[in-house]
């Protein structure tokens, strides 16, 4: 038998349960105000923001804890070109052709199309990749085991971490997004997962009027 290292959870910290459950209604307070918006300002953001919340994502559990994600900060005006006009270029086709008419009447509250000057304009492209597999230093593949579950799991909390922090972000995926891969010299072993357009959001930003399911209609205590 493999014998594993493990060591005391120490940095678990044990609430009453008063305290717990006012963290719990804290959270949810703060995390209701998350909305997705298409409509960013150019207004900087300092780089170690960005890398808290990245730093954040990777502390996230994963499959045997391979970790497969890897995350490409994008800030060069002319990279956030390329990428604007290859997925602008995806979406013309998905609204033209490749949608279906449910797709597009689903999408018509949202009022979006197939531009998305939002890839120039906000400071940053997080662009997620997951790796269905790793490589080690002789270039060896190894496999990775529940690679979407865990990339998800990594994006949610980089969008909370960012959220959290005072950011807005936009979860972009022109499908198919392999020009990402391209764009950004990614490996073979690599898919492109999301685009996260993270920044501040533009003055005045309007967010569409959506409503959410109740809580009883998503949720079943057994």
């Amino acid at each position: 038998m493999t014998n594993h290292l493990f060591e005391p959870y120490s940095s678990y910290r044990q609430y009453s349960i008063e305290e717990m459950q006012k963290r719990s209604k804290e959270f949810l307070k703060g995390i209701v105000r998350r909305r997705t918006v298409r409509d960013f300002s150019d207004k900087p953001v300092p780089r170690d923001i960005i890398e808290n919340c990245i730093k954040a994502a990777g502390s996230s559990p994963s499959g045997a804890n391979h970790q497969p994600w890897h995350f490409v900060v994008v800030t060069d005006p002319d990279t956030k070109t390329d990428i604007r006009k290859a997925a602008e270029e995806e979406e013309r086709l998905l609204y033209n052709k490749r949608a279906s008419n449910e797709w597009l009447e689903a999408l018509a509250p949202l009022e979006t199309d197939e531009n998305k000057p939002f890839l120039e304009i906000a400071p940053y492209l997080i662009v997620v990749f997951a790796e269905s597999y790793s490589l080690d230093i002789d270039d060896n593949k190894i496999k990775n085991y529940y690679v979407s579950e865990s990339v998800g799991i990594a994006t949610g909390i980089l969008i909370t971490a960012l959220h959290n922090a005072g950011l807005v972000t936009l979860t972009h995926t022109p499908s198919p997004m392999n020009f990402l891969r391209r764009i950004l010299r990614r490996g073979k072993n690599e898919r492109a997962f999301i685009i996260l357009v993270t920044g501040f959001p533009a003055e005045n930003v309007k967010v569409p009027v959506l409503g959410k399911k109740n809580f009883e209609d998503y949720t079943s205590f057994i």
